[in-house]
């Protein structure tokens, strides 16, 4: 497998959510490996100058419609969640954490699914340990993984280096040095996949 593709990405996105529910599929059509890139995408915000979209009214309202299009398209479950917008940072140092291990894909499934599907307010410690135990973690541990430095310190690596590459929102994707923004442009993806 010589194709593959990073995704940047953040747990508060729903747009993120949208594209993680589809990367399995590109993937398997191109023969290409995903390259898992957690970032902190407030920070992101702050080192860009970008916003939100959701603090832009008329902006706001029309992603909201958006993503419920794009999710009927894909077939997918998407329940804005009325927590947004939440702190996302224990739940992308989870991401770092659990990266290389054979739990990643479960993580990832939790925790996408709990914001994004479950409207699960993960802002909480309690709530999040509800689900992280429910999806077979052990919260005690999840607690002491994110609280290492090597784990912070990847997060804040990725989350710079997404800055320096031209990153300024999630979900991105680099097919080779080429970027592209928006689970609404996963279709350039797969076409430079395809093109090799």
């Amino acid at each position: 497998m010589s194709k593959s593709f990073e995704f940047f990405f953040d747990f508060g996105s729903p747009a993120s959510y949208l594209a993680w529910t589809q990367l399995p599929r590109i993937a398997e059509q191109a023969d290409a490996q995903i390259h898992w890139r957690p970032m902190l995408l407030g920070a992101v915000f702050k080192a860009t100058g970008n916003m939100p979209p959701i603090s832009v009214p008329t902006k706001g309202r029309y992603m909201l419609q958006d993503l419920n299009r794009f999710a009927a398209r894909y077939g997918v479950p998407l329940v804005f969640n009325p927590h947004f917008p939440l702190n996302s940072l224990p739940l992308m140092r989870g991401a770092v954490a659990y990266l290389d291990t054979p739990r990643f894909d479960a993580y990832m499934s939790a925790i996408f699914e709990a914001v994004w599907q479950q409207k699960k307010h993960l802002d909480k410690p309690e709530v999040l340990a509800e689900v992280l135990e429910a999806a077979g973690f052990d919260s005690a541990e999840f607690a002491r993984l994110i609280g290492e430095d090597s784990v912070k310190q990847r997060l804040k690596a990725n989350t710079e280096e997404a800055v320096e590459r031209g990153v300024f929102g999630a979900p991105s994707f680099f097919v080779g040095d080429t970027l592209y923004f928006g689970q609404d442009r996963l279709d350039f993806v797969a076409e430079a996949l395809a093109r090799g």
